[in-house]
This record gives structure tokens, sequence and C-alpha cells, in this order.
């Protein structure tokens, strides 16, 4: 009877550190391909607007070899960028806030733009994530999608010499007007943080987020 308590015991404990070791394996695992998605320079892309997304993507797109030029802003037909190189692929680029996800509205514009400028492929490249309706009519329509962690993985592999890093402090924001007073709004910096403030200040004190 002693015996089996013993052995039921020593059993029952290798159960548990089986469990316990392959536990901080796996938070080891996550911990390094955090620390990897990282060294991407996501950080700075979520402080970026929707004007220095595109441009850091047009730098990125350049390294690999392609033509690219960022569209007009008006009567662009729903792409952000068009690359050419042994192919010609249209992309429309979404720098949105951690908890808003891409629609199906994205793959649905780009799908037209694909069709419109007569590209080989279409694109929605985003550094949030997708709906399961994007995903659903992405797939129908052979619309490739890369959610936050494909960009990541992405820049990583490209290694680009142009950060995102560096063009969120190089690239200007898209200029915008205060809706307060009406004048022009300039890019000011805090410690940590780069903002839009009124350039008629301290009249008006208005000010918005670049990232908005």
């Amino acid at each position: 009877m002693e015996n089996t308590i013993v052995a039921f015991t020593t059993f029952f404990l290798l159960i548990i550190a089986f469990y316990l070791i392959r536990f901080i394996y796996r938070r080891l695992q996550e911990r390094t391909a955090m620390k990897r998605l990282a060294r991407s320079g996501i950080h700075y892309i979520d402080q970026m607007d929707g004007f220095q997304f595109e441009s850091y993507l047009k730098a990125l797109f350049q390294q690999l070899g392609y033509k690219a030029h960022v569209t007009p802003k008006s009567g662009d037909f729903g792409a952000d960028l068009i690359m050419k190189g042994s192919q010609k692929i249209v992309i429309q680029a979404k720098r949105y806030g951690s908890k808003n996800r891409v629609s199906l509205t994205a793959v649905q514009e780009i799908y037209g733009a694909q069709a419109y400028y007569k590209a080989d492929e279409a694109w929605v490249i985003t550094n949030s994530t997708f709906t399961k309706s994007a995903r659903a009519l992405a797939e129908a329509c052979n619309v490739q999608l890369f959610d936050r962690k494909a960009l990541q993985e992405l820049i990583l592999e490209v290694n680009p010499t142009h950060t995102a890093e560096k063009v969120y402090q190089e690239v200007e924001p898209e200029s915008r007007t205060c809706p307060t007073c009406g004048n022009e709004l300039v890019v000011r910096q805090r410690k940590t943080n780069r903002f839009f403030g009124c350039s008629s200040f301290p009249q008006c004190r208005h000010t918005e987020a670049i990232n908005k």
C-alpha cells in the first residue's frame, strides 16, 4: 500500500513538472517572438498618420526592387500605392488604432482598384487586424491581406534602410486645418511623441494626435 502511494505521488509530481516546464517553455518562446517583432518598429507605425504610413510602405517596397508611387488623395479608385516590378500590385494602406479592425470595405475597394489599374495582384496592409468578413471576402476575391503580425514579419525580412522610426521623424504628416478656428495645425513635440497643435496658440489651444 505504501509503495502504491509513493508511486502515485511520484507520478503526480512528474505530471505537474511536465506541464510547468511546458508552460515556461511556451512563455519563453512568446517573449522571444515579441522581442523580435518589436524590432520591426511597429510602435512608430502606430504613431504615424495615413500619409506617413503610405510613405513608409513606398520606401519598404522600393527596397524590394519595385517602382512604387503613392496615388493622389482624390480619384485614387481605392488604391493608395501602385507598385510595378515583375508584377503590378495595387495596395490599400490602413493605419488604424489597435482597437479598430479593417472591414470588408477595404477589400471591396482594392478589388475594384485592381480591375481599374489592370493590376496582377491586390493587397491590403494594416498595422491592425481584419474582421472575419473581410478575410472571407479577401479569400473569395484573391486579395492578399497583411495584418499587424504579417506586416512585422515582412519588415524584419526586408530590414529596410528607411526604418519606421526614420520615416516617422522625417516625413511630415499630411497638413490639417484646425476645426476650432480654421488656422493650420502644425506638428509639435512632446517628450515622448509628436502631436498637432494650432498655429494660433495660445489664442487657440486645439490639439490632435497625429495618428487620428
